[in-house]
């Protein structure tokens, strides 16, 4: 067997099977529960009430949270219908070599990630110690947090919905305690939380701070709805069932409904929190405004939420990825050691005063992305893939030495134009590079490399769980096939 052949046969990037997906749609809302209680969110709430009042701030939340959560289902239907995660699928708009560029930057993201909500999770802890016993380190609290989100996560996707089962209904409350504690606090200074701006601005200039809080929060999320398969190929869903929405309920219910709920009540939490004590960071406002047994129940809050969105936001995601680029020598395992190892380097302590501006730019780049992953799998391949040469060295996604110009070309021309554009960044990202790549592949690069699924569009053949098959993929043997659910039960 040749280490070429082995590279795209790494076994924890192989397909899921059917019987193997154990996330229902109770599992995904409590882990979007936990996911969706991070420092960004307050960020953007604090940076939102300073021009707009705080109902505008909620619109302006909630309309960028449904967007970017129906482009996660969207996605995540790749996950759902062939049991693949992002960067095998990745091979397909950018070839099996080229999918490593465009991967690796999502899971450098991801790890920075994870180091910041790292340090934000540490800064609580190290509160805690200090209102209980007196100490005041926070780097080692740093260090000890990572090790065990690390470990947590190296034990596998059911030990982090377990988890997630533990922390979502004691998040719920005391998430509603905080608000309390903040938004009295803010009263206390005078303040109608309802009614009070910072520096109030008005016509065109309301509107660019209205849609730079609709673009940071899909900003921020779209790190996510990229390489949403890599978390969907775990989600339990029908077999031979053809109805979309019917399939893909357990991401329905998490995506577009659970987590624009949790997201807006976490950026309504950092909006008080500015108002305040002028800071969006929950950490230092609680310290400001709550104290003893009620300081430590809050900021206990604030490190399971942590916690629950970096093993599955985060973590899993970049490992995924790191142990696609490494091969079947990089299990998944390393994979977590490397995001964290990355999410040290980065200081995450020193990027908290630029994370608003990173969101817009970091959305751009990934949207454009999302709308290549749309465009291929939807438009050009009709949810029908190939999946057996995905895995082969020398199939029809190696391409040019085994590069997809058409990718590569509609992502940078994408993120450049969002950026340029940044205060719609999000959009324009997704709306060029989806626009783009369905061109240039459809009436040049596709011409170049014929792509079979779209040459002779079958169901039996090219789609999954759709027609009741799964994907079985023998690495030991370099032997590829496709087994219909009889013969899945008795290997």
């Amino acid at each position: 067997m040749s280490q070429k052949s082995n590279y795209l046969k790494s076994p924890d990037l192989l397909p899921i099977s059917h019987e193997k997906r154990n996330i229902g749609p109770f599992g995904f809302a409590v882990i979007w529960v936990g996911m969706a209680i991070v420092l960004a969110a307050f960020a953007i709430g604090g940076g939102g009430i300073v021009n707009l009042p705080l109902g505008l701030v909620i619109l302006a939340t909630l309309l960028g949270s449904v967007a970017i959560g129906i482009l996660m289902t969207i996605i995540g239907d790749i996950g759902v219908e062939h049991g693949l995660s992002f960067p095998v699928y990745m091979r397909a708009p950018f070839g099996t070599i080229g999918t490593h560029i465009p991967s690796i930057v999502r899971g450098v993201t991801a790890a920075c990630w994870f180091g910041i909500n790292t340090y934000f999770g540490s800064t609580a802890i190290n509160a805690i110690l200090n209102l209980l016993f007196g100490f005041n380190n926070w780097l080692l609290c740093f260090f000890l947090f990572a090790g065990l989100q690390l470990l947590n996560t190296s034990l596998g996707i059911k030990s982090i919905e377990r988890f997630a089962d533990l922390a979502a209904p004691i998040i719920i409350l005391i998430s509603c305690w905080m608000y309390v504690a903040l938004s009295d606090k803010a009263i206390a200074n005078g303040k109608d939380i309802w009614t009070w701006v910072e520096s109030p601005v008005t016509g065109g200039a309301a509107f660019t701070a209205f849609m730079v809080i609709v673009m940071s929060n899909m900003g921020f999320w779209a790190t996510l709805a990229a390489d949403m398969p890599s978390l969907s190929r775990f989600f339990k869903a029908p077999k031979e069932e053809r109805n979309w929405f019917k399939r893909n309920r357990t991401q329905l219910l998490g995506s577009i409904v659970v987590m624009p709920i949790v997201n807006t009540f976490m950026i309504i939490i950092g909006a008080v929190s500015y108002m305040a004590v002028s800071n969006a960071d929950p950490v230092v406002a609680l310290q400001e405004a709550a104290s003893g047994f009620a300081l430590g129940i809050l900021l206990l809050m604030i490190v399971l939420a942590q916690w629950s969105t970096n093993t599955s936001a985060n973590v899993i995601p970049a490992a995924t990825i790191f142990s696609n680029v490494g091969g079947p020598k990089m299990p998944f395992w390393v994979g977590v050691v490397i995001a964290g190892i990355i999410g040290v380097i980065a200081q995450p302590w020193s990027l908290f005063e630029v994370l608003n501006s990173a969101l817009l730019v970091i959305g751009g780049i990934l949207t454009s992305i999302v709308g290549i992953l749309f465009a291929d799998y939807y438009l050009l391949r009709k949810r029908r893939v190939n999946v057996i040469d995905l895995y082969e060295p020398n199939g029809q996604f190696r391409y040019m030495k085994g590069i997809n110009l058409a990718g590569f070309i509609a992502w940078i021309v994408g993120g450049v134009i969002a950026n340029l554009l940044s205060s719609y960044s999000s959009i324009v990202g997704f709306v060029v590079g989806s626009g783009l790549y369905y061109v240039l592949a459809k009436y040049w690069w596709f011409k170049k490399y014929p792509q079979a699924e779209i040459e002779d569009p079958s169901d039996e053949k090219y789609l999954g769980i759709t027609v009741s098959h799964d994907w079985y993929i023998d690495a030991a043997e370099e032997e590829v096939s496709k087994l219909d659910d009889a013969i899945v039960e008795r290997v």
